[in-house]
């Protein structure tokens, strides 16, 4: 028979042994959700970029229909205080930039930059894109010859 000193020890470390196998299981499980948890901040990391990239179509959007209603409202705001050519400059100018807007709107949302990880987000289809713009700059454009072919405001 085994001293009783040596059986104590043993037994002392058949139970370190088990807790540093309990201790490595916990970690591992630890591992495992704190992985989980950064693939999801990744996950709404990219969520974040396309809606940016969103509000980003909506800012240039936002700002040709502005300068579109401006080149607009150019003509019959100072008719009669300056000179017709400078009406007509100043509307063109203000509409070629609102078509400038409309393009870059749909460059800007097709072409972010890098990839970011995969969304969870869905991102607006690129022909929607491209139709609802080319409807713009086509709108821009029958304004541009409405102000330098049409009737003089009065």
């Amino acid at each position: 028979m085994a001293p009783p000193k040596l059986v104590k020890d043993a037994e002392k470390i058949k139970d370190s042994a088990v807790q540093m196998k309990d201790s490595a299981v916990r970690m591992e499980r630890e591992t495992a959700r704190m992985e989980d948890s950064a693939d999801r901040r990744t996950e709404l990391s990219a969520d974040r970029t396309v809606f940016a990239a969103e509000r980003t179509y909506a800012a240039w959007v936002r700002t040709g229909l502005v300068a579109m209603a401006s080149g607009l409202g150019v003509k019959p705001l100072l008719f009669g205080v300056v000179h017709d050519w400078l009406i007509a400059v100043t509307g063109s100018v203000l509409i070629l930039f609102s078509v400038f807007c409309y393009g870059a709107a749909v460059w800007r949302n097709l072409d972010p930059g890098p990839p970011p990880p995969v969304p969870d987000a869905k991102r607006m289809h690129p022909a929607l894109l491209v139709l609802i713009n080319g409807f713009l700059i086509v709108v821009a454009l029958a304004a541009l010859v409405s102000i330098n072919l049409g009737h003089p405001a009065g």
